[in-house]
């Protein structure tokens, strides 16, 4: 077992001589089978919520109504949810009820792919009752029974199913694959932040290609925002297929620069991404435009940023076109200032020194020093500011 789960072994154990079953359960058993690092450590058990809560000392209800309590043991945290079935699903997201029960086999019963439907005991043993082990030597992904029933309950299982293949550069099942596509067009009621967080996953991972291929193939793509330019979206995979995008700001600003967009926020605010994430895909737009005309200027890295910059010419490389990654770092290491703030007089000092009067005349003044001192045709130092103010100040 890894140190993990080792160091979560007394949660299961304490659990279990109360007289209840538990186990680790989830995406995190997967990845020990596959011996990759995992992240989350779940914890499955026959215990009701107030039945965990007598069993611990300390505990939170994090989401009791669904059978989730937190338990806070030695500095750490361990949700620990008891196995449950749900009802009718509301919305193709989320069940209008949960209903606790004491069986293993009907809590995994309701799991969406066969590989996350793993239960792993505190001896060691996996408990696989729906061939997720065979599928993980097969690299398949194959949902939990009726594939139909996965994906009508919670449709958001489709971009889950993509993003697995994403990351883990597995083959859809075919009746899997089947019914995502019969299913696709239940994403235009899933929640859009959700879809976002999964293609996010999917594109940053490294077999996006497959991810995004089998996104196109089962015709997922005209029901999420600004998506129906198939041709468009295809020209994505026109890239290597061992290239990997570096980050989130580099995959989605290619991504809109195919769909045509000219600075990102219009689409990406019908993702409802944040603003930060929004203008850091548009810098880079600017940026891949700003290439595609020549060499990038000390105005671009100023205003731009070295990253986006960098991410730009990552992707050109990429192409096999014509790249300068030493002039971007040329430009880096001459820049005197990042920010208006560095400029080493302020406009109020200014102001005094030469008695300028509030309004339009400082701030074209100071715009201009601003320029000159990105442009290294201005030192920024008090003294040479001053000159500079001399020398321009009647013309301004």
């Amino acid at each position: 077992m890894p140190a993990e789960f080792v160091k979560a072994l007394p949660i299961l154990q304490k659990i279990r001589n109360s007289g209840y079953e538990a186990y680790f359960v989830g995406g995190s058993v997967r990845d020990v089978l596959l011996h990759r690092q995992i992240h989350d450590v779940d914890i499955a058990t026959s215990a009701y919520p107030a039945e965990t809560k007598q069993i611990f000392e300390h505990t939170i209800d994090i989401g009791i109504a669904h059978g989730t309590v937190l338990v806070l043991a030695d500095g750490d945290e361990y949700e620990v949810t008891t196995f449950r079935t749900e009802d009718v699903y509301v919305d193709y997201r989320r069940p209008s009820h949960v209903n606790f029960v004491r069986q293993l086999s009907e809590d995994l019963l309701r799991r969406d792919f066969t590989i996350n439907a793993f239960a792993l005991a505190d001896d060691g043993q996996v408990i696989d009752l729906h061939g997720g082990i065979a599928d993980l030597e097969a690299e398949i992904l194959r949902a939990v029974g009726n594939p139909a029933e996965r994906f009508n309950e919670d449709a958001l299982r489709i971009m889950r199913g993509l993003r697995f293949a994403a990351v883990l550069n597995f083959d859809l099942e075919s009746k899997t694959f089947a019914s995502m596509k019969d299913h696709a067009h239940l994403l235009a009621k899933i929640s859009i932040e959700r879809i976002f967080i999964e293609l996010d996953k999917l594109l940053t991972a490294d077999y996006w290609h497959k991810g995004f291929r089998d996104l196109l193939a089962i015709e997922a793509y005209p029901y999420l925002p600004d998506f129906s330019d198939q041709t468009a979206l295809a020209r994505l995979l026109a890239l290597p297929s061992d290239f990997k995008f570096t980050n989130s700001v580099q995959a989605w600003g290619y991504l809109a620069h195919q769909l045509g967009a000219t600075d990102g926020k219009f689409l990406l605010k019908k993702w409802k991404v944040s603003r930060e994430f929004s203008s850091a895909v548009s810098d880079f737009l600017t940026a891949y435009h700003k290439r595609q005309q020549g060499d990038f200027s000390p105005e671009d890295l100023y205003k731009l940023g070295k990253s986006s910059l960098t991410l730009v010419e990552e992707l050109f490389a990429a192409q096999n076109l014509e790249t300068n990654f030493e002039h971007i770092s040329v430009l880096d290491s001459q820049l005197q200032i990042r920010s208006r703030q560095a400029i080493a007089v302020s406009a109020g000092q200014i102001m005094t020194a030469f008695g300028i009067q509030p309004g339009p005349q400082i701030g074209q003044l100071y715009h201009q020093i601003e320029l000159e001192i990105v442009k290294g045709q201005l030192k920024n130092t008090p003294q040479e500011i001053f000159n500079y103010v001399k020398r321009n100040f009647e013309r301004t």
